[in-house]
């Protein structure tokens, strides 16, 4: 045997025959999957290569990677290749994928096919073996779809991997959802509190018709799935609110904690760990539900925005700012996102997002897509990571750093292609009388 040393793992690959190199015995396959020679150069673990270019390659390290791909064809055999580091990339992972899935390959149905091509070569290569343990980053939600005790695992399969790798790849402001780059020059930092900004004038925070008509004293601002804490902390900071914070992640709201705390701000907000379905005490003023609805599902949808609209005084706004995307759509069981990055996922069809609400007693009176801001989010935090990536790994090892590394490089993709779309959804709880308080114009919000 003889070793490869990679991405602070160690693999053991078999010693070959002499004869023809892997990149030979496998090229009919590779030019199978991508429907002639890869757009990108694919290196293997003897140094043969095929392909051209001067960019970034495919590192195939390890004949493991193979036995993945067959035992699991198609896209999940794919990502528990990388995940586990026996597949690799050099150079810009986002342009190398969009190459890829451009021809095609990378586990989509040309892959597929190549399946009974590439096990004879595995055969002939006496590499077949069995089949390979999920790398351990690798989940399979148990329980209820969307019950309460499932959706904890969920979210804690995703934010409780620790507080100090979420501060390397979100960077000081701490908030996991699309900024807003007001022009080409804003920071990541800046542009979240654009964003904060955004939804607090959208919501009518500092609107003087809009106070004046809250229950007394400072309104009252209600951030579901509050994360870290920033939109919380800007609001109160910024408009003179006093927020209720909830997450159900134990890890959140810690540090949401000890960031409220450092800014003297414990009695204007409060951080709880508790899921929406349990809130009952109403009314707020305003509601913000931030990268939340996409936990919710398709079939608790309703009953999400009856909640929150029931928790609204007459008067009162809700903002929905979610990914979205056409005719909706569920995380497919044995996808990459799925088992490995947000477990039990849903997208909305933005009309469906509007229905449900308008189905509450919501009046909706704002729709806006932000997509292009998404990209332009992750590509920021990408490059944290890819920056940081020995301390990464040291945080929450290789095979999680690969997750994300792979998750937000796709991501970027499928913003820019528009397969997946980030809207605001603005709407208002109307008076007995049909007064919304509204203002005539969206000219305060920028």
């Amino acid at each position: 045997m003889t070793t490869l040393h990679h991405a602070n793992e160690t693999h053991t690959a078999t010693r070959l025959p002499a004869g023809p190199t892997i990149a030979e015995q496998l090229e009919p396959i590779v030019r199978q999957i991508f429907r002639g020679p890869p757009p990108v150069p694919v290196e293997f673990w003897d140094g043969s290569r095929l392909g051209s270019g001067d960019g970034g390659r495919i590192i195939v390290r390890d004949v493991d990677a193979l036995r993945r791909i067959i035992w699991a064809p198609g896209e999940l055999g794919f990502a528990r290749a990388f995940v586990a580091g026996d597949l690799d990339a050099t150079g810009d992972l986002a342009e190398l994928l969009r190459a890829v899935m451009s021809t095609g390959g990378g586990g989509g149905r040309e892959a597929l096919m190549a399946i009974p091509a590439v096990v004879r070569a595995a055969k002939d290569l006496d590499v077949l073996g069995s089949p390979i343990a999920p790398p351990p980053e690798e989940i399979v939600p148990r329980g209820v779809r969307h019950s309460i005790r499932r959706d904890r695992q969920a979210i804690s399969h995703h934010y409780d991997v620790g507080n100090g790798f979420y501060e390397m790849v979100l960077g000081p402001s701490m908030t996991y959802s699309c900024a807003r780059f007001v022009d080409d020059s804003t920071t990541l930092e800046d542009a979240q509190a654009a964003k904060h900004e955004l939804i607090c004038r959208k919501l009518g925070l500092d609107e003087e018709t809009f106070r004046s008509a809250s229950a007394g004293g400072r309104p009252r601002l209600l951030d579901v799935g509050c994360g870290w804490g920033s939109m919380a902390i800007h609001a109160a900071v910024h408009h003179d609110v006093d927020v209720v914070g909830v997450t159900i992640s134990d890890e959140q709201a810690a540090y949401a904690r000890r960031r409220v705390s450092d800014r003297g701000l414990a009695d204007r907000v409060e951080i709880r760990v508790q899921d929406y379905r349990t809130l009952r005490d109403g009314p707020f003023d305003a509601i913000s539900s931030i990268g939340m609805a996409e936990h919710v599902g398709h079939r608790r949808m309703r009953g999400y925005f009856d909640t929150l609209s029931g928790l609204l005084r007459p008067g009162g706004r809700l903002l929905n700012h979610a990914i979205s995307s056409v005719g909706g759509s569920r995380m497919a069981k044995r996808g990459f996102v799925h088992r490995y990055v947000f477990p039990d996922g849903e997208l909305l069809d933005v009309a469906r997002t509007t229905l449900e609400m308008e189905r509450t007693g919501l009046e909706i009176r704002d729709v806006e897509n932000l997509r292009e801001h998404y990209p332009a989010t992750l590509r920021h935090w990408v490059a944290n990571l890819e920056r940081n990536w020995s301390d990464a790994v040291r945080l929450v090892g290789d095979g999680r750093a690969r997750v994300w590394r792979l998750y937000m490089s796709g991501s970027i993709n499928a913003f820019d292609e528009g397969r997946i779309q980030l809207h605001q959804v603005l709407g208002v709880r109307p008076f007995e009388d049909g007064r919304s308080e509204m203002p005539p114009t969206r000219r305060g919000w920028d």
